[in-house]
């Protein structure tokens, strides 16, 4: 009726899209966000709980979760899953000895009903760091390219800097034009 005749007349209605940010603590989930949100990195704090933000990008509205990483929370993050259009999973690349329990939380996630053929971009960050693993290197450690139920991409970041943020934002609007299809 006249809602669909206005919408037409004023463009068709940017379409949400929902984004889960995963990761352990103090992997840089927060840092990322407000990068995305084009807000200040400067100062952060721990995320209790979990933050909320709605980012614009290629005619998309993402409304992205950022659920706190503390071992205390995670077992809260299947809560969150539901209706997930995309996971995005961070990576602290120079914690090294926390990539087995960074791996196993990954792979449990990705054994959710609700995550089942849900895209998954692993952000490889803190890659500004000397200490820091390459992408390649964290994806054969996580065991990636088994992954056959979903589309998936690891991208070297860093959040801090926003180097390579814009490259997984790239592939995030390439998934959201493909499911369009």
């Amino acid at each position: 009726g006249l809602l669909s005749v206005i919408q037409r007349l004023k463009g068709s209605p940017e379409k949400e899209l929902r984004i889960v940010l995963l990761g352990l603590d103090n992997a840089g989930k927060t840092t990322l966000l407000k990068r995305l949100a084009s807000e200040e990195v400067s100062t952060i704090t721990p995320t209790q709980g979990f933050n909320i933000k709605s980012v614009h990008s290629h005619g998309f509205k993402l409304n992205v979760w950022d659920i706190g990483g503390q071992r205390s929370i995670r077992p809260y993050w299947r809560k969150y899953l539901g209706s997930t259009d995309l996971l995005i999973y961070v990576i602290d690349s120079a914690d090294q000895k926390r990539f087995e329990e960074t791996g196993q939380e990954l792979a449990e996630l990705t054994e959710e009903e609700s995550l089942t053929g849900v895209p998954l971009l692993v952000f490889a960050n803190k890659q500004d760091l000397a200490t820091a693993a390459p992408a390649a290197e964290i994806a054969e450690g996580l065991s990636l390219h088994t992954y056959r139920d979903r589309e998936w991409q690891i991208q070297a970041c860093s959040a801090l800097s926003g180097e390579g943020v814009q490259d997984g934002m790239n592939w995030i609007s390439s998934q959201i034009m493909n499911r369009k299809k």
